[in-house]
C-alpha cells in the first residue's frame, strides 16, 4: 500500500493554471526585503551582518516564481540555507542568517501547492537534508527541534490540503461544464435529426411529384437547400460541444414559451413572466437553454434573495437575438456567488458555447440581475 501511495504521488501532474506573479507578490517581496533591512540594521546579535542582510534581501524575489517553478525555488532558497550553515561552521560560528529569512517556508508550501509529484518528492527531501543538518549542526534542544519540525509539517499539510480542495472544486466545475455539454449535445442532436428528417421527406415528394410537375419538385429542392445548410449550421455546433457518447434523449425539452408555467401569485415572492417577439423562429437548442438559464436563476432568487416580494422573468426576441432577464427586488446578500456558483457556471458555460453572453450580479436599482442574450438564429 506504501509503495502504491509513493508511486501515486511520484505519478501526479502539476496542479492546474498556475498563476503569474502578481502585484501582491510584489508587494510582499518589498515588505520582506523592507523587515530584512531593518533586521539586518537594528537587531544587534546578527552574525555576519552585511553578509547575512545581503544573502536575505537578495533572495526575497524568489518569491516571484514559488507557483510557476516550485523546485527550482525550493532548491535555490533551501540550498542558500544550506551554504550559510556550511559557511558557519567552517568559521566556527552559529546563527548565520535572519529571522526574516523564514519565509523560505512559502516555498516548501508552493513546492507543495502547485509542483507535480516528482517534483514534490524531490523538493522534500532537499528540505528534510537540509532540515537534518541544521539540526545536527545548531542543536539546541528537543523543544526547540521538534517545534521546527512541526512547523515544516504544518507548512506541508497546508499545502496538500489547499492543493486537494482546489482539485476538488476543478474536478466539480468540470462534471457541471460537462454536464452541460452533454445535454446542449442531445439538443442539437435532435435539432439535426428533425432537418435531416425534413431533408428525406421533401426529397421524396420530390421524387414523386417531378414527373407531374416539374416545378414542385424545384420547391423541394429549395426547402431540402434551406434545410441543409441549417443541419449543417446544427452539426458544426454540435461538433464543437460534443464530449460524450452517451444515448441522446429524443424525450420533448421545454422552451421559453413554457416559462409561463413558473409564474404565480402566491406564495411570496410573486414570480411575473413577460414574453415578447417571434419566439417561435428561434433556434431549438436556443429556446432549450432560455428556459433553462431563467429556471435556474429563478431558483437562485427564490433561494437567495432575502425579504424579495417580486422575481421578473423577461424574454424578448428582436433583431436575431434572444434577450433574457430575470431579477427580483431583494436585499443582495454579500455571500450570494456573482461568478462562482456551480448554477450560475453551467448558465455560463451553455451561453458560451451558444455564442451569447451573461451577466449575473447586483442590479442597479437593488435586488440582483441575470442578464442573458443569445443568438436566436442559426449560423449561414
Amino acid at each position: 500500500m506504501i509503495t502504491t501511495a509513493l508511486r501515486s504521488l511520484w505519478d501526479e501532474p502539476r496542479a492546474a493554471d498556475p498563476p503569474p506573479p502578481a502585484r501582491r507578490d510584489r508587494v510582499l517581496v518589498g515588505v520582506l526585503m523592507v523587515a530584512a533591512l531593518l533586521e539586518g540594521v537594528f537587531v544587534e546579535d546578527v552574525t555576519w551582518r552585511p553578509v547575512a542582510t545581503v544573502v536575505a534581501i537578495a533572495l526575497a524575489p524568489v518569491l516571484l516564481w514559488r507557483r510557476t517553478h516550485p523546485l527550482a525555488c525550493v532548491v535555490v532558497g533551501l540550498g542558500t540555507g544550506l551554504f550559510l550553515g556550511l559557511a558557519s561552521q567552517l568559521a566556527g560560528v552559529s546563527g548565520v542568517g535572519l529571522t526574516t529569512m523564514t519565509y523560505v517556508l512559502v516555498l516548501v508550501y508552493a513546492l507543495v501547492r502547485w509542483g507535480s509529484g516528482r517534483q514534490i518528492v524531490v523538493g522534500l527531501v532537499v528540505a528534510a537534508a537540509v532540515s537534518g543538518f541544521s539540526a545536527v549542526t545548531d542543536y539546541t534542544g528537543p523543544a526547540e527541534l521538534f517545534g521546527g519540525l512541526a512547523v515544516l509539517a504544518a507548512v506541508v499539510a497546508g499545502g496538500a490540503a489547499f492543493r486537494y480542495r482546489a482539485e476538488s472544486r476543478r474536478r466539480a466545475f468540470d462534471q457541471v461544464r460537462s454536464q452541460e455539454r452533454v445535454g446542449l449535445a442531445r439538443e442539437l442532436h435532435d435539432s439535426v435529426a428533425h432537418h435531416v428528417s425534413a431533408i428525406a421527406v421533401q426529397a421524396q415528394t420530390g421524387r414523386t411529384m417531378a414527373r407531374k410537375r416539374p416545378e414542385a419538385a424545384i420547391e423541394a429542392l429549395e426547402v431540402i437547400e434551406g434545410e441543409a445548410s441549417r443541419t449543417l449550421a446544427e452539426m458544426r455546433a454540435m461538433v464543437r460541444v460534443l464530449r460524450d457518447g452517451a444515448p441522446a434523449d429524443y424525450a420533448p425539452r421545454p422552451g421559453v414559451a413554457d416559462l409561463r408555467s413558473l409564474a404565480r401569485r402566491d406564495p411570496v415572492p410573486v414570480v411575473d413572466v413577460e414574453l415578447a417577439g417571434d419566439l417561435a423562429g428561434i433556434r431549438p437548442q436556443v429556446d432549450a437553454a432560455g428556459y433553462r438559464i431563467a429556471q435556474e436563476a429563478l431558483t437562485n432568487a427564490l433561494r437567495h434573495a432575502r425579504n424579495a416580494s417580486r422575481v421578473e422573468i423577461r424574454v424578448a426576441e428582436d433583431a436575431g437575438r434572444l434577450r433574457l432577464r430575470v431579477s427580483d427586488d431583494g436585499q443582495v446578500d454579500p455571500a450570494r456567488p456573482a461568478s462562482h456558483g456551480f448554477g450560475l457556471l453551467g448558465m455560463s458555460e451553455r451561453v458560451n458555447l451558444l455564442g451569447g453572453t451573461l451577466r449575473a450580479g447586483p442590479a442597479p436599482g437593488g435586488g440582483w440581475a441575470v442578464d442573458a442574450e443569445l443568438p436566436a438564429e442559426a449560423e449561414r
